[in-house]
Formats: C-alpha cells, sequence, structure tokens
C-alpha cells in the first residue's frame, strides 16, 4: 500500500493560516499596526481604497528592517518577538506567533518599503500569493511601509465572502478606534478612499477618548485608579444617567491590548446594579496592567481573548473601584432616613378644617382595550404600538377556517379569505401563549413571535411598494452616533425612507429623528434606529431584498406587542387570522417556532 500522508507546501499552510488570522482588510490592519507598534513607531498612517478590496497601506517610523530581516519576516513561524517556549508566558509584545505576515502575503500582492534608522538605504520586497518575485535595495525613509494590493485574489471564495464596501469600512474604523485608544501616545490617521477620517494626535488616554468619541463624551467620564501586587486598574466609567440601550462604548485593555472578557463586564455590571435600568449599559475605557506571566493570550487566533491567572481576585477589585468611583463623584445629596428627629410637617389648607380622606372607587370589570364601537376621537400621534395595532387590524375574520385552509393547500399559497363571524375558541394561557382547537388537536401561538411574524411581512409589503407611512414625532429625538454607524446610515438612506424614517444629518455625528415607522413607539426612535445599522452590519448587506429584510425584521421586533400582554379573545383570533393569512406562519424570519400543534393521539399518548 502506498503512502498517503503529504507534507503541505508552505503556500498552502499559509493560506489555511490565513483562514484563521486574517478574516478580513480590518485584521491586515490589526496585525500592521500592532507589528508597529513593537517597532517602537511614534507615528501610524493607514490608507485603504474600496475598504480595503483594492489598498491597505500601513506607514509607521519604526525601527525597520535590514534586507535580510524584510525577506525572512514573511517566511512562517518567524519572529523577533520570542525565542523559547518560556517567553510566551512573559510576553512584552503585541505579536509573538510569527504567523499574521506569512499568512497576509499568502493572499494578496504585497510590497515592504523598510531602512533602519541610520542606515544610508533600504530595502524593497515585491511578495505575490507567498511567492517572493523579487528584492532590491530602494532609498525610502526609516520605518516600514507596507501595501496590500487585491486582498484574496487568489482565493475567490473568501473575496467573495467579504461584504459591503460600508460595512467592511466599519469594521475597519472599530478596529482603528480599538488600536487607537490603547496607544494614545501614538499618532495615528485614517485614510479611505483619499478621504481623511480620523488624525489624531498623541496626547493621554482621556484625550484620545474625546478625540474619537467626540468632547461631548467629557461630563460623562469619570476616572478611576487603583494598584495593587496584583492589579493595576486605570482608565474611565460614565456616570449612571448616561447608560444606553444600546451602542454603548465598553473597552477593556489588558498590558496594551484589547480583550473581550464578559467575566469582568459581569463585574462592572453588578457595580451599576439599581443604579441604571435593566435593559441598559454603561460606558467604560478600562486599562488593566498586569505581570506577564499571570495571563494567557494564545488561547484564540485574535488574541482577544485573554485568560487571567487570578480572575476572581482580579473580579472583586474591579467591583470594588468601579463602585468608589461611582460614590466619589456622585453629586446628588444624600437622603438621612433617620425619623427619630424628624420635625412635624403641619398641614395647611384653606377651610382650616381637617382635611377629609379621598375615596377611590375602583371599577374591576373595567378593560381599557374594550372600547365602544361607535366611540369617536382622533388617534394621538404617539399612540403605542399595542393599541394602534388593535384599533387598525382587519375586521375578525375565521382563523379555523384559515387554518384548514393552509393544512390542505401549498405552503406557497396565499390564502385570502372573506370577512367573517369570529370564531371565540381560542384560550390565553401564562407565558404568552394562544391555545386554540383544530379539527387535528390543539394549536399553540407564541403570541409574540406571531405578532412579529405578521408585522414583519406587512412592513416588508409596504418598503417593497413605496407605501411606508411614517410616524411623525412630536419633538425630534437627537442621537450622537459612532463613525462606524454613520458610514452604514449613510448608505442606508433609501431604505429607511421606504419605511418609515424620517432622519436629518445635524453634523458632528449627531442625528435627528424626526419620524418613525407607524406603530413604533416614540421612545423607542434611537433604540429602534440602532437596531437597524446593527441588524444591517451583521448581514453585511446595504442593497437589494435582504437588507430590506432586515430593516422590517427590526422594526418588527420593537412594534410587536410583549408576552406579557393578555390579549382578549377578540385580538387573539384576530392575530390567528392575520397569521394563518402568511405563505409561512409556522417559523419567523430567524427561524424560530411560531406554532406548535398537538394531535388527538399525542395527546392520547400524553395520558397514557
Amino acid at each position: 500500500m502506498s503512502d498517503v500522508i503529504r507534507l503541505l507546501p508552505d503556500s498552502v499552510a499559509n493560506q489555511i493560516a490565513a483562514g484563521e488570522v486574517i478574516q478580513r482588510p480590518a485584521s491586515v490592519i490589526k496585525e500592521l499596526v500592532e507589528n508597529a507598534i513593537d517597532a517602537s513607531a511614534t507615528r501610524v498612517d493607514i490608507v485603504v481604497k474600496d475598504a480595503g478590496r483594492t489598498l491597505i497601506q500601513v506607514i509607521d517610523d519604526g525601527v525597520g528592517m535590514t534586507d535580510t530581516d524584510a525577506r525572512l519576516a514573511f517566511e512562517r513561524h518567524s519572529t523577533s518577538k520570542i525565542q523559547r517556549a518560556d517567553d510566551l508566558f512573559s510576553l512584552h509584545t503585541m505579536g509573538f506567533r510569527g504567523e499574521a505576515l506569512a499568512s497576509i502575503a499568502a493572499v494578496s500582492q504585497l510590497e515592504l518599503r523598510t531602512c533602519r534608522h541610520g542606515a544610508d538605504i533600504g530595502t524593497r520586497v515585491l511578495i505575490s500569493a507567498s511567492r517572493c518575485e523579487s528584492q532590491e535595495p530602494d532609498i525610502c525613509p526609516a520605518g516600514s511601509n507596507f501595501q496590500i494590493k487585491n486582498l484574496f485574489f487568489n482565493v475567490p471564495a473568501r473575496r467573495k465572502f467579504l461584504k459591503s464596501n460600508a460595512v467592511e469600512l466599519a469594521n475597519i474604523v472599530k478596529e482603528f478606534e480599538k488600536l487607537a485608544l490603547v496607544n494614545p501616545g501614538v499618532e495615528f490617521t485614517l485614510t479611505n478612499n483619499d478621504s481623511v477620517m480620523y488624525k489624531l494626535r498623541a496626547g493621554n488616554f482621556k484625550q484620545r477618548i474625546l478625540a474619537i468619541f467626540g468632547d461631548a463624551l467629557e461630563k460623562q467620564l469619570l476616572p478611576l485608579a487603583v494598584d495593587t501586587t496584583l492589579v493595576k486598574i486605570e482608565g474611565f466609567v460614565c456616570r449612571p444617567e448616561n447608560a444606553r440601550r444600546r451602542n454603548s462604548l465598553q473597552y477593556f485593555f489588558v498590558n496594551g491590548r484589547y480583550m473581550r472578557h464578559p467575566y469582568f463586564h459581569k463585574a462592572v455590571m453588578t457595580s451599576y446594579e439599581q443604579l441604571i435600568l435593566a435593559d441598559t449599559q454603561p460606558n467604560y475605557f478600562l486599562n488593566f496592567t498586569v505581570a506577564p506571566e499571570t495571563i494567557d493570550v494564545n488561547i484564540h487566533p485574535t488574541k482577544t481573548e485573554i485568560k487571567f491567572e487570578n480572575e476572581a481576585p482580579v473580579w472583586q477589585i474591579l467591583s470594588a473601584t468601579v463602585k468608589e468611583a461611582l460614590g466619589r463623584f456622585s453629586l446628588g445629596p444624600t437622603i438621612d432616613f433617620d425619623t427619630t428627629d424628624a420635625p412635624e410637617i403641619p398641614i395647611y389648607h384653606a377651610s382650616g378644617g381637617d382635611i377629609p380622606t379621598p375615596q377611590i372607587e375602583i371599577d374591576h370589570s373595567y378593560n381599557p382595550f374594550n372600547t365602544p364601537s361607535n366611540s369617536t376621537g382622533s388617534k394621538s400621534a404617539g399612540m403605542s404600538s399595542n393599541r394602534q395595532w388593535q384599533q387598525q387590524a382587519r375586521p375578525t375574520m375565521n382563523w379555523e377556517k384559515l387554518y384548514n385552509n393552509f393544512t390542505s393547500s401549498s405552503p406557497q399559497t396565499v390564502i385570502t379569505p372573506e370577512p367573517s363571524e369570529s370564531v371565540t375558541n381560542s384560550i390565553r394561557i401564562a407565558g404568552g401563549y394562544i391555545v386554540a382547537s383544530v379539527p387535528s388537536g390543539l394549536m399553540i401561538v407564541d403570541q409574540h413571535r406571531a405578532h412579529l411574524l405578521v408585522l414583519y411581512h406587512r412592513y416588508l409589503r409596504r418598503m417593497s411598494s413605496d407605501s411606508a407611512v411614517s410616524q411623525s414625532l412630536l419633538f425630534p429625538e437627537v442621537i450622537r452616533l459612532t463613525t462606524s454607524q454613520e458610514i452604514i446610515l449613510t448608505q442606508l438612506g433609501e431604505q429607511l425612507d421606504s419605511a418609515g424614517f424620517n432622519i436629518a444629518n445635524l453634523g458632528n455625528g449627531d442625528w435627528a429623528i424626526n419620524g418613525v415607522p407607524a406603530g413604533v413607539e416614540e421612545a423607542a426612535a434611537a433604540e429602534l434606529l440602532t437596531a437597524v445599522i446593527a441588524s444591517v452590519t451583521e448581514g453585511g448587506d446595504i442593497v437589494g431584498k435582504q437588507v430590506e429584510e432586515r430593516i422590517a425584521l427590526a422594526v418588527a421586533r420593537r412594534a410587536a406587542i410583549d408576552r406579557s400582554r393578555i390579549l382578549s379573545t377578540e385580538e387573539a383570533d384576530r392575530l390567528l387570522a392575520d397569521l394563518m393569512q402568511l405563505p409561512e406562519p409556522v417559523y419567523t424570519p430567524t427561524g424560530k417556532r411560531v406554532i406548535i400543534t398537538l394531535t388527538l393521539d399525542q395527546i392520547s399518548s400524553m395520558f397514557g
């Protein structure tokens, strides 16, 4: 039997490694900028074209490389950061694996011009798909100049995987912000298609935060600092009143490296208990400094997941430090509830007699949702989504007939029955479910998902037919967006107009929301807009049917009735009728179950 195991060529091995290390243009920028920081650069210029598809250029004034180092740097597992395995536990640099440059060179056309400080001449290296095409002397400034052209040109599947230019540029901006925040002493510029997006001067941590996210953040920042034998924590947390439902600015850094750490995030959230609403998140910018041997950064290809040796004690220190900062800078007066010496407060009134105790009568049978059919009056512009859904719904339809038609027809058939008398054999049970009898047994419907699915198709139809209804806000809501969010929003103008949004750019990152799709609560305008942006960013599409679907889904999520809402019999039957008219009412757009049917045989088997 012949041997079947073969040693992969270096070019193939590098392409495999690139699949983990280099996921998108933002990954290239991260690796090259971290190398520049390791090379003691004080200035880093980043230039991208077509969101990194055509060109990524990173220029630094670091120590540079000799001609030998410039060629060897692109070999797999070649690095100046470590020499033996023990060095992994005392890292003082961002890079250490020796895979980044080899991976980048394997999936791009790369040019490097570099020169050591004090040297008369540098070197120029050209590499395409891991193959060195030329290396020659070159006159260039001290430092390094990387040009990455046509990323993934030799891996069509990976290039096709890239999102739209706006989404990829937003990812680049997010990565740039992390790198700039953790290195405030380095001057940064970011240019996209010859337009300067950022020009950041060297300064301290607070100056860098304000330079990136705006001076309006200054009044929110509360400084904190603690230095123990285990950890040194410095940075800022924000006032509780500035907590956000979405778009929170939350950054952890350890030893000059950005990290994601859910455990420490929980420590911060615990410190804000009873100070912020349950569905909001505080902003924070926290730097950790620990002994390198007490953390492990070599557990994930992107090096953003860090394992701490002393997680529990650091958790306690972090929680106590945040609580102290919040208490020290609290400007509200304290209230003494000791009433032993409290003075008696007299009650004055015009008549001079005793004030009678008011008698309040309660009508326990009153239901605000059971309004008379002949009642008149205009609807308020700020009507809640639940009432608006109830009052604007079509006449009650026979959902049982619709169910029979649906189960006996093709799933692709759209059923359009005539209005008929209400069938009131559905009941509501705890947890937001509707139970109804059907010929085959029992049908159980999740009312929140059912209403979400109905609204999703309704908004989608409106967007497709340009018949969306916008609900003007009495007082326009102003929202501040990050640069990455603005990039997405500016590309969504037509789709948002079609959905019923009315938005105006006020400049400096501020946007005014003048109108929202009909059926959405006014108070949810800002949260809804950020949810739409996040959903489109996740999907990666800015034009076409898919982006309309994501916008419709985000709006439907905001307007759908809650599971805690108790529906009347008429409302439940109307919802079931609307649901059964959909071509596919069983699953939500995200694949979650809406309807479960228990057959008579299944019910009988449960009773034994």
